[in-house]
């Protein structure tokens, strides 16, 4: 049966209350939802995605009342939350009992944000329940902006997706942990670092986050990251590109089906990233060279995808990482 395509809120609502999966809108990336109290709808989030049930999911509220029936909030978490949600921030929680453990994965723990997109805030409220939802992708695949983009992987997966046209953001939230002496930040995202007064270095216990252990982002065809991209394609002249305007002025290029220049405004070229790496995959070359861009801001977030999907992609980066463990 294929997924049926939506843009009525409350029918979305009914079939997550009725145990149903739903990809829907947020200013990130699309996500799977499922009503995140019942463990058999949770289980089929992870059977639908392929994903390894030891790969937490984070619960999405309406706010932080939502936040505080599943999970304990402290005083540095209320602050960050007060401060940036609604948004793309995922706060790492102690949980409360009545969360089941297959959106643990066994952990103590839970990842917890409220997005901020009408859509999804109004599923929310309309479902009445809080939502597991990680990316509506099969595990692995770039994550999807478009609700093209859920039905290119899930089709026929799942019930239905909520159409609410391209997201804003285009890269995950951010994952900050708030159960420990400092904060730590766990996964790099659309809402930068800095923006949090942290470093922009991932830090210790990334079992805790989504998106961090295992394969991720990769197209089907192999992704190398280069500082070079000239010297690059000489070496490589039948590979796709991606790259920024002033790096394919200095390698003579010019935009065209295998050549993906994205914006010079890098929040915009979050917000590229996953549909472009989707576009060059199916451009017919054996290859995709991505250029550097600056390790910093949301650029930081941007590298931390193109690393890993070179790492999960065959014969990507040579950089010696393995996603699925790292």
């Amino acid at each position: 049966m294929n997924t049926r395509r939506l843009r009525s809120v409350a029918e979305a609502a009914e079939i997550l209350r009725h145990g149903g999966l739903v990809a829907f809108p947020t200013e990130t990336v699309y996500g799977l939802g499922a009503d995140g109290l019942d463990p058999a709808a949770v289980r089929a989030v992870f059977a639908a995605k392929g994903r390894p049930a030891d790969n937490p999911l984070i619960l999405h509220v309406h706010d932080v009342v939502g936040a505080e029936t599943v999970a304990v909030l402290d005083a540095r978490a209320r602050r960050l939350a007060s401060g940036h949600w609604p948004g793309p921030l995922s706060l790492v929680l102690p949980a409360r009992p009545q969360v089941p453990e297959e959106v643990r994965a066994g952990l103590p723990t839970v990842a917890v944000r409220c997005p901020r997109h009408p859509l999804a805030l109004a599923l929310i409220a309309a479902a009445g329940r809080p939502l597991a939802a990680p990316s509506a992708n099969l595990s692995g695949r770039p994550s999807p902006t478009s609700a093209e983009a859920v039905l290119e992987d899930l089709d026929g997966r799942i019930d239905a997706v909520l159409d609410g046209g391209p997201c804003p953001l285009g890269l995950e939230s951010t994952v900050v942990d708030c159960t420990g002496p400092t904060l730590r930040l766990l996964r790099l995202g659309a809402l930068a670092a800095e923006d949090l007064g942290l470093e922009p270095r991932v830090g210790g216990g990334q079992a805790l986050s989504p998106g961090m252990r295992h394969r991720h982002y990769a197209p089907r065809i192999p992704l190398r990251v280069v500082d070079d991209l000239g010297l690059a394609l000489a070496e490589h002249p039948e590979a796709a590109v991606l790259c920024t305007a002033e790096q394919a002025a200095r390698a003579h290029l010019a935009p065209g089906p295998a050549v993906y220049v994205l914006s010079a405004d890098p929040v915009k070229r979050g917000a590229e990233l996953y549909a472009a790496l989707r576009l060059l995959e199916r451009c017919g070359r054996p290859l995709i060279l991505a250029a550097a861009v600056p390790d910093q801001g949301t650029d930081a977030a941007v590298m931390d995808r193109l690393r890993r999907a070179a790492s999960g992609s065959q014969g990507g980066a040579g950089q010696g990482v393995d996603a699925d463990r790292a």
